[in-house]
């Protein structure tokens, strides 16, 4: 155990932008992993930064499919896996909001649908970051990216991001849970979880970009933490269809307090902005209030 604890199954030298949220996140996921455990990531940033033509951060199995059929290459390895008799080798997909909640995203309804045993975590860092910020659907709104810039006819995102929890949750799979590299304890028990149980599971885990957000390096931490307290990203954990564990919030902040750090929401401050202000606070009042996030712990 003590091993496993210290263990780093990515290896350093990789291309990563300093403080990036998703090689932290990796780090700790296949921390608690292990070793026996191959691991399906489409395209994306975590492909991009670990895999240089001709080199590899890899210190685990890896395969790299498109942006479009992870889940599917991983129910291939899963079923030969079981084909051969191992039943103890992990099939672990870690995979972009723009692979799960966009392009890959019929995939992986299908993996769930055949209740594979394979762990889906996806890294949220709300947008397509590698490719120049380009918005998703996991873009959150008001953001401003490429695609949904600042101008005459746009105040950035105009939709709100798909509610991924609750539409893996619809799946009827037997573990569903939210994360951040925030609480990284938290992050990798989960993992643990997902790991464990029979069938398919899903961990939605936010990273924050500093590119793509417009934060220093040594803040990404702290705003997954930040977007954890608002109420915009609650922690929850649902077992077999049922809400067993939710992160309580010692002092709710209000969502400006999230907002002004990034760049990315700094229009929002303009006097003609506030309602789009007041509808975030309205947003992540909703969650506190759906989740008993002030409440007692579960």
């Amino acid at each position: 155990m003590e091993a496993q604890a210290q263990a780093n199954y990515l290896a350093p030298g990789h291309n990563a932008c300093p403080g990036c949220g998703v090689a932290i996140g990796t780090r700790l996921i296949l921390r608690a992993a292990g070793r026996d455990t191959i691991v399906v990531s489409p395209t994306g940033c975590l492909e991009t930064f670990t895999s240089t033509y001709g080199l590899s951060a890899w210190e685990l199995p890896w395969v790299h499919p498109l942006f479009e059929n992870a889940p599917a290459v991983a129910s291939g390895i899963e079923a030969a896996l079981k084909y051969k008799g191992n039943d103890h080798t992990h099939v672990v997909v870690i995979g972009g909001d723009g692979a799960t909640f966009d392009i890959g995203f019929g995939s992986l309804s299908g993996m769930l649908e055949r209740e594979h045993d394979i762990l889906y975590v996806c890294y949220d860092n709300e947008a397509y970051m590698n490719t120049g910020i380009q918005r998703s659907a996991a873009t959150p709104y008001g953001a401003v990216t490429n695609t949904t810039p600042l101008g005459e006819l746009s105040r950035g995102e105009a939709h709100w991001k798909k509610d991924m929890v609750e539409i893996v949750r619809s799946h009827n799979i037997p573990y569903v849970a939210s994360a951040t590299i925030g609480y990284p304890h938290d992050l990798m028990k989960k993992v643990k979880k997902g790991m464990l149980v029979k069938g398919p599971a899903y961990i939605h885990v936010i990273t924050p970009c500093n590119l793509g957000w417009g934060i220093d390096p040594e803040e990404t931490v702290a705003l997954s933490r930040m977007i954890v307290n608002t109420g915009l990203f609650p922690l929850v954990e649902y077992e077999n269809g049922r809400l067993t564990s939710v992160r309580k919030l010692k002092q709710v902040l209000p969502v400006e307090e999230y907002l002004k750090k990034q760049k990315r929401f700094a229009h929002l401050f303009e006097d003609e902005n506030a309602e789009m202000i007041k509808a975030i606070q309205t947003f992540a009042e909703a969650n506190i209030q759906k989740y008993g996030l002030a409440g007692e712990e579960l």
